[in-house]
């Protein structure tokens, strides 16, 4: 290939424009870097805005679920809202000056290590470039998962995942089923069960629920954020050592344990009185194994005279009905999935090839691990955001996606400073820290609390989480250390012949 037929060429690209790609894009122009940031919708805004399902919000405290370089004084809730959250990235996008680096409409199809050449080689719906390096901000939950469902091809009726809501069909008197009882149909379940006909709640196992301490922010507090900002940090502050203080705790120790798993189920019975379906809603694992819910109104639409919660999983799907395990048959016009995302398999990790030729998908082989939850041995140069090892069942995961992309805005410092073309972690110390890791995560209520959950991969190790404190997380990552990785300098460039 012809100089003048080479692809474009880039130091850093990105992938993704939700909060992480946002967060690296603003750290690569901070720093002087030449990069692009890929992004296959036409907006920014990641899973806030693709998941715009009826009661979308938050589950973590505005002020605390931001970035840090942006404060926005204005949230209206103390948990806010999905419009709320996806205004705010744009804004983020629009007055930090990344849109120009943003390259919407394009997906990425493959990315490729070309060892000889140190870089990347990436295909995409725009065509080819090559990068030096590649920052991985797609996520974990980009991806929806709709389980392969007997029959499901032959059902007349509409059927949809709550993160691609269509909005075009009109729910009013119709029978909906449900599928799943996670994060997201907590949500929309409550907001629409006013006006559909009948609803069929199918649940494999319920969800521990505390109460959602949500309130609206007043005018005063906006003004005194916007006059003061130092004081909408210290609120910050305060958010994040209260979680780190609490809800940490509560995923290593029984005693904190059983102590919130009292304050959950006053909440359960507060809420449904008929002692039959609070037996149904009653978890059998141990709270915070799963991820921890907030709701005020989840258990009060359940209590409600069209609403049917079933314990038993489906067993096929027919041309106007869903028939459960127990055998009964539940009369459907709409079927809804919300039943999560692709997390430990997602498609991103089978569209990377590194120095071997195999995808991440092929080499993780069901155990999705990554040094720091960052970089992973057999992919030089590659740093991925919000991914496997780095999830936090207690704070705020934009704070662990800033973590990281101070770690890789460090390890490009070094690369500069050194002449270093590539930075790839050894598989010895990646694998003596997966050991050290995964004997960590054997202590939390991840790996004992007696639940099987989208944290854990194949082998039920919980291969998605940090098994520490937010605040060791920041002390790791807060430098690039060089020890345990190989370091390359740049190729030899050969002179043309004549």
């Amino acid at each position: 290939m012809t100089a003048e037929s080479d692809p474009p060429h880039l130091h850093v690209l990105v992938v993704g424009a939700g909060f992480g790609g946002l967060a690296a894009a603003h750290a690569l122009k901070q720093q002087g870097e030449d990069f692009a940031v890929l992004e296959r919708a036409r907006e920014v805004g990641g899973v806030w805005r693709d998941n715009t399902y009826p009661g979308c919000a938050c589950d973590i405290p505005s002020n605390l679920y931001s970035l840090s370089f942006a404060p926005n004084p204005q949230w209206s809730q103390a948990f806010s809202k999905q419009p709320e959250i996806r205004a705010y990235l744009n804004r983020v996008a629009r007055e930090y000056g990344l849109l120009p680096h943003i390259r919407f409409g394009c997906a990425l199809h493959e990315a490729s290590w070309d060892d000889t050449a140190q870089r990347w080689r990436v295909e995409t719906s725009d065509g080819p470039l090559t990068a030096d390096v590649l920052i991985d901000a797609g996520g974990p939950i980009a991806e929806p998962s709709i389980p392969d469902l007997p029959g499901l091809d032959r059902f007349t009726g509409a059927v949809f995942h709550s993160a691609r809501w269509d909005h075009g069909l009109d729910l009013t008197g119709r029978n909906v089923v449900v599928v799943g009882t996670g994060a997201s149909a907590i949500q929309f379940v409550p907001a629409i069960q006013p006006r559909v006909g009948r609803m069929t709640v199918v649940q494999r196992t319920p969800p521990w629920i505390t109460p959602r301490m949500d309130r609206t922010t007043t005018r005063f507090e906006r003004r005194l954020y916007a006059a003061a900002p130092w004081l909408q940090q210290v609120v910050r502050r305060r958010q994040y050592l209260m979680r780190e203080m609490i809800t940490w705790k509560i995923m290593i120790s029984p005693r904190v344990r059983r102590i919130a798993t009292k304050a959950a189920l006053h909440h359960l019975r507060r809420q449904v009185p008929d002692p039959a379906l609070r037996a149904q809603l009653t978890p059998d694992f141990e709270l915070g194994c799963k991820r921890i819910l907030i709701s005020n109104d989840w258990y009060p639409a359940l209590t409600q005279p069209n609403v049917e919660v079933v314990s038993s999983g489906v067993r096929e799907v027919r041309e106007t009905s869903v028939v459960t395990a127990d055998g009964r048959e539940h009369p459907a016009d709409v079927i809804i999935f919300g039943t999560g995302f692709h997390v430990n398999d997602a498609p991103m990790a089978g569209r990377l090839r590194g120095r071997d030729g195999r995808t991440l998908a092929e080499y993780w082989n069901g155990r999705p691990r990554a040094y720091l939850g960052v970089t992973t041995s057999n992919f030089p140069n590659l740093f991925r955001l919000g991914c496997a090892g780095s999830a936090t069942g207690h704070n705020s995961h934009v704070f662990q996606e800033e973590c990281q992309v101070a770690y890789a805005m460090d390890a490009l410092r070094l690369m500069r400073s050194r002449a270093i073309a590539a930075v790839e972690v050894r598989a010895e110390a990646q694998e003596a820290y997966v050991e050290t890791y995964t004997a960590r995560l054997g202590r939390t209520v991840w790996a004992v609390g007696g639940c099987n959950s989208w944290y854990q991969g194949a082998d039920g190790i919980p291969w998605s989480n940090w098994p520490a404190s937010t605040r060791e997380y920041r002390r790791a990552t807060r430098r690039f250390d060089p020890a345990p990785y190989e370091l390359r300098t740049a190729p030899a460039i050969v002179p043309a012949a004549n």
